[in-house]
């Protein structure tokens, strides 16, 4: 009975969280609670619990960290000013004469906010407020149009520089060090945060690509569906001036922080405090900073970062004492039992990652479960870069699917009135169907995650 204590624990946990409790206390608590006990049981050894200022002390030092609160900073500032929305006017200005050309200026402008903000809660609040009230406007039925703002929405989980993809690199460079070592190799190989980032960008622009094919062929063959808007008479700046102003500073950014990071000319850390002054001084640019916006631009960065690393230390808290009993052994123990070998585990890992979305941010998952099945996977054979793809793409299809998709209640709690909840939920089924298919492209060939990090 001992031995399946740390299901126990993962049990506790998610009622825990069921019944209401905040993630980050109850993974510490849960476990503590799990550790005191097993300390008067004489089933768990208390002395391991002072690894954990160490474990903690890491965290605070850890240098890819300290990427989080500027690629934070850097989505906040391009969110909280007017960047996003005169980025959105000039692109629907540029494609809005063509059928379902409102509807790529959304995608193209999402995957820029994707790309400059990184999480998924952030982007679907912004482009629900801003994209959908046009899109309703110019005739988009409400579903098509819910449906493509939720999708964009979910394009901070799978292209870099993401928030996600950062914290997921640095997770599965430990893992596949101690996979490494657990196999006798004690100079093991590295994976990066700028790996990933790399590993990321085909799978990326794929989904966009297929999110764009499918929106120009709805518009296609359903021309009510997404109608073109009437000509309207343009008032403003010509549209060559306007995309200079709205597309090109923002697109220079992203461009110059990934770049950089890819060549091998920073790391994410660096790149990412170059990409908070960039966002400053466009918000600069744009004349939209001023005391207050500064001021709920770094409110808001120090709530976000502090939650980050709450989680994180609960997080490590759990994980401590989840090995203390021994559910590393009972996890590899579990996978080495199935038939099938390292697809029947990458399957289960994987579907097990798929419902935790509905009750976990990436945050959790990425800090709770990664660590866990991450070493195990990994000393299988799996590449580590296909597998934190594969968890991206995964976890982006679990935050889209109804009923409990996170980036369906966002949108829900920005979206108008005449939006029911079943529009959201219809709109999002093509794009979940897309997002499967990249899932199963990316099975078929790994190729597409590994050959542009083997390139770099």
């Amino acid at each position: 009975m001992v031995e399946y204590i740390p299901l126990l624990m993962f049990v506790a946990v998610f009622l825990a969280l069921l019944a209401g409790y905040a993630v980050a206390p109850t993974l510490g608590g849960v476990a503590l609670l799990f550790a005191f006990i097993g300390g008067i049981a004489d089933i768990f050894d208390l002395n391991s619990l002072g690894f954990l200022p160490g474990r903690l002390y890491g965290i605070m030092t850890n240098q890819t960290l300290i990427a989080v609160p500027l690629f934070v900073m850097m989505g906040i500032t391009l969110e909280r000013t007017n960047i996003a929305e005169t980025l959105l006017e000039s692109m629907a200005r540029l494609m809005g004469r063509m059928p379902g050309g409102l509807g790529i200026a959304v995608i193209t402008v999402g995957m820029l906010m994707a790309a400059s903000t990184g999480i998924v809660g952030a982007t679907v609040v912004t482009m629900g407020l801003l994209a959908l009230p046009s899109l309703l406007r110019h005739g988009y039925e409400p579903s098509f149009a819910s449906g493509t703002i939720a999708a964009t929405g979910t394009l901070g989980q799978i292209i870099p520089p993401s928030i996600a993809l950062v914290l997921l690199g640095d997770v599965l460079s430990n893992a596949y060090q101690q996979a490494q070592m657990s196999q006798g190799l004690f100079a093991p190989k590295t994976v990066s945060v700028g790996d990933l980032f790399a590993g990321a960008l085909i799978p990326g622009f794929i989904l966009v690509l297929l999110y764009a094919t499918y929106l120009l062929s709805r518009a296609f063959y359903q021309p009510t569906s997404a109608p073109v808007p009437p000509r309207e008479t343009e008032s403003g700046p010509p549209l060559a001036v306007a995309l200079t102003k709205g597309l090109v500073p923002p697109l220079v950014l992203i461009v110059a922080v990934l770049g950089s990071i890819l060549l091998g000319y920073a790391t994410p850390t660096e790149a990412a405090a170059v990409g908070a002054m960039g966002a400053l001084l466009l918000a600069i640019l744009y004349r939209s900073l001023n005391r207050k916006t500064l001021q709920e631009i770094m409110q808001a960065t120090v709530l976000t970062t502090s939650m980050v690393f709450f989680i994180l230390i609960g997080a490590s808290i759990f994980s401590l004492v989840f090995r203390g009993y021994g559910g590393d052994d009972l996890v590899a123990a579990l996978f080495a039992s199935m038939p099938g070998g390292q697809w029947t585990a990458l399957g289960i890992v994987m579907l097990v990652i798929f419902l935790l979305g509905f009750i976990l941010d990436f945050i959790e998952i990425t800090y709770v479960v990664v660590p866990i099945v991450g070493p195990v996977l990994l000393s299988m054979g799996i590449a580590p870069i296909w597998l934190g793809i594969l968890i991206a793409v995964n976890l982006q299809t679990s935050f889209l699917t109804p009923p409990f998709g996170f980036a369906l209640f966002y949108l829900r709690g920005v979206a108008p009135d005449t939006i029911a909840t079943s529009h959201i939920y219809r709109g999002v089924v093509p794009f979940i169907g897309l997002q499967l298919l990249l899932l199963a492209l990316l099975v078929a060939v790994p190729g597409l995650t590994t050959w542009l990090p083997n390139q770099l």
